[in-house]
């Protein structure tokens, strides 16, 4: 439902084998809404959204503690693997499977999934295509290796590939910072129009984008939650003087 609470996070923490992350915090991310996460470096935003679809885990001696629900349901006491394809992940540098076409690369994750039509698995990567406005900018080269696209082009190959799987969420980390300024232009259009179909929870460096994009704003310092709120009220009326200081860029 438009507005309600997609992902309910109650008490979260992380570690990474004795040294802790995240140090226990609550939220709550509205559905059909772009989030932007933002802080300094080491603060956690990265192990904070990967602590949303149970990505974390998978890395060795890191743990978490802390509940986050799904439309109430448990993300720590369901099917991992059922929930990372409800929450999708669009990581900072495009990782195509370079041996791959782009068609290959989008039904990568839907084979994997048990879908075997040849009629659906053209019928949904030409859709996702569609949905990031690839279909027909790459035309016939959709069935060459994904490496002889653009960075930016790759990062939206990365993204159908997400959107492929039928996601509820969308959780993408930096997906911009390694593409020039009209690339991002285009992801952040891109983002806009998704929203109205999905959840985003997006990490950025950039002010500048999750002011322009950004319905509500997370700041992370030193793995505590120091502001959450409306975008327009954190970046011109923030609760918090920490909060002002990394956005007008006098603390670091």
């Amino acid at each position: 439902m438009l507005n309600s609470c997609k992902l309910k996070i109650a008490g979260l923490q992380a570690w990474y084998d004795s040294r802790q992350v995240l140090k226990g915090f609550g939220m709550e991310i509205r559905a059909n809404k772009i989030t932007a996460v933002i802080g300094p470096s080491g603060c956690g935003k990265s192990t904070f959204i990967r602590c949303l679809n149970r990505m974390h885990e998978i890395v060795p001696g890191a743990r978490v503690s802390g509940s986050v629900l799904l439309d109430e349901q448990d993300i720590y006491r369901a099917n991992p693997v059922e929930i990372r394809r409800r929450i999708g992940m669009v990581f900072q540098a495009p990782n195509v499977f370079p041996a791959m076409s782009v068609f290959e690369n989008i039904a990568a994750g839907l084979s994997l999934n048990g879908l075997r039509n040849k009629q659906k698995l053209r019928e949904v990567v030409e859709k996702s295509l569609a949905q990031v406005g690839l279909l027909e900018e790459i035309g016939s080269f959709i069935h060459l290796p994904a490496t002889g696209l653009s960075s930016g082009q790759l990062q939206r190959v990365c993204i159908a590939r997400a959107l492929a799987v039928q996601p509820e969420v969308i959780l993408m980390d930096e997906p911009c910072s390694a593409l020039d300024p009209i690339a991002s232009f285009h992801i952040e259009e891109l983002l806009s129009e998704l929203k109205q179909q999905y959840t985003i929870v997006i990490v950025t460096h950039n002010m500048q984008q999750a002011a322009r994009i950004s319905d509500y704003t997370v700041f992370l310092s030193q793995g505590d939650l120091i502001e959450y709120g409306s975008t327009p009220t954190v970046f011109i009326n923030p609760r918090d003087r920490r909060t002002e200081s990394y956005i007008t860029g006098r603390s670091a």
